[in-house]
């Protein structure tokens, strides 16, 4: 049973449903497409960063644990969520940065200041060095009360809550498509699924193939129904072109489905190209899931 804490903050949450996207291209290719709409659990802590984060949390509430630190980009899903959730659950947070403080705070930032995350710039270098430490115990000078999480909430706690999206599909499908940015969500989604089953991870990175040796350690059964696309990541993370702008406006005023530009809009896109381009056979039934995240979203 979860902390009395995280229940209270769960039952503010609302549950996630399909959307069946009609589209002449998928009409003309006989393939059904719905959308796993995890963007409308929550406004702030909502698609994958819930489902990531709702376990670890309460195994931070377990140990009375008062501090989370925890690492990320000046545009990270993962510490916006775990910022807003640490100030419901009265938890302070820290946060080291990617790089150095900028003149102009992201709107990312922004909310993570305004929330109470005590925010460490750091180098590149340090950064890279921070990412070796995979354990909530095992970064260097760790004090009692203080819990470490890893980049994008990297742990095996995480898988737990990610599985619990297929639980909630109620229909049959052929293949599952994720957003990739550590690979988590998608490691999650591997060790839940069944075999017959095709989960297509989108890399928001350039240079992505690092996410296929990332992936492997949290997989608890030597599965091979995976893969990952690497093409969509318009020139790196965060990273976008007038083409995927242009995407994601034409989608809204289609479906009324609001996309961001670093992760579901390029799965998104790359979706409907490969759909283009025969990659998925006729028939086949394609379950994408939207992660959230549309703070990030170019305005």
């Amino acid at each position: 049973m979860l902390h009395p804490k995280l229940q209270k903050l769960e039952k503010s949450l609302t549950p996630s449903t399909l959307t069946q996207i009609f589209d002449p291209l998928l009409e003309q290719k006989k393939i059904e497409l719905w959308l796993k709409r995890d963007d409308l659990i929550h406004p702030i802590i909502s698609g994958n960063k819930w489902r990531k984060l709702k376990y670890i949390l309460d195994h931070v509430l377990s140990l009375n644990a008062q501090t989370i630190i925890s690492m990320g980009g000046a545009y990270s899903n993962h510490l916006h969520a775990l910022a807003f959730a640490g100030k419901q659950l009265n938890l302070h947070t820290i946060g080291y940065i990617r790089g150095e403080r900028p003149k102009q705070f992201s709107s990312t930032l922004s909310d993570l200041e305004r929330w109470g995350m005590e925010l460490r710039f750091v180098s590149r270098s340090d950064y890279r060095i921070l990412r070796q430490y995979k354990n909530y115990n095992s970064l260097p000078g760790i004090q009692r009360g203080e819990y470490w999480l890893p980049e994008g909430g990297a742990t095996k706690l995480a898988l737990k809550g990610v599985a619990e999206i297929l639980m909630e599909i109620e229909i049959k499908y052929d293949c599952l498509c994720v957003p990739c940015g550590t690979g988590t969500t998608m490691a999650g989604l591997i060790n839940a699924s069944l075999t017959d089953c095709h989960i297509y991870g989108f890399s928001a990175l350039k240079g992505g193939g690092f996410l296929l040796k990332d992936i492997e350690p949290l997989l608890i059964a030597n599965n091979n129904n995976w893969s990952i696309q690497l093409a969509y990541h318009f020139g790196g993370f965060a990273k976008a072109n007038t083409e995927l702008l242009l995407f994601i406006e034409r989608f809204f005023n289609q479906y009324g489905i609001e996309l961001e530009q670093v992760y579901t809009g390029k799965m998104l896109y790359g979706l409907f190209d490969l759909i283009k381009k025969d990659f998925f056979k006729s028939g086949q039934k394609i379950v994408a899931v939207h992660t959230g995240g549309l703070q990030g979203k170019a305005r």
